[in-house]
């Protein structure tokens, strides 16, 4: 029975609050790249579009069929992502994999909000829900720059 509860408490109102208002879900018309990712766990699927402009996300568009976690992380990330570089993208899934991992410390900013998920590390299960967000990102933006340079 604590691990029920243990289980209801990680779903906190802030994180069905972020998961109930996920920004950035009107698909682009014309993406430079688009990048689907699923959890074969749990079946988790995030779509990513994005139009780069110098380097930075200046586009962004997210279709999530996730758990309350998925779609939380996702909320976070879309938020913060616009004006970020394929660096900070990166750093900030090192950062999240590494608070999820190895109790590390909050993702840097614009990603701290991503702190609301440090409750879900003990449930590995999870995890991967609450990556698909920045891992869709990071490929798109590789896909783009591998595009630019064709």
């Amino acid at each position: 029975m604590s691990g029920e509860t243990d289980l209801i408490k990680l779903y906190s109102a802030r994180i069905l609050a972020l998961a109930a208002d996920m920004p950035h879900t009107t698909r682009l018309s014309a993406p430079d790249a688009t990048v689907k990712r699923r959890s074969p766990l749990c079946g988790s699927t995030v779509t990513v579009d994005i139009v780069m402009r110098d380097g930075r996300i200046a586009e962004y568009a997210q279709d999530v069929k996730a758990c309350a976690l998925g779609q939380a992380a996702a909320a976070v990330v879309g938020r913060a992502v616009i004006g970020c570089t394929r660096a900070q993208i990166d750093t900030a899934l090192s950062e999240l994999k590494a608070m999820l991992t190895a109790d590390g410390p909050t993702p840097s900013a614009p990603f701290d909000g991503l702190d609301v998920l440090r409750p879900a590390r003990d449930y590995k299960n999870r995890h991967a829900s609450i990556l698909l967000a920045l891992e869709a990102t990071a490929e798109a933006m590789a896909e783009a720059d591998k595009a630019r340079c064709a």
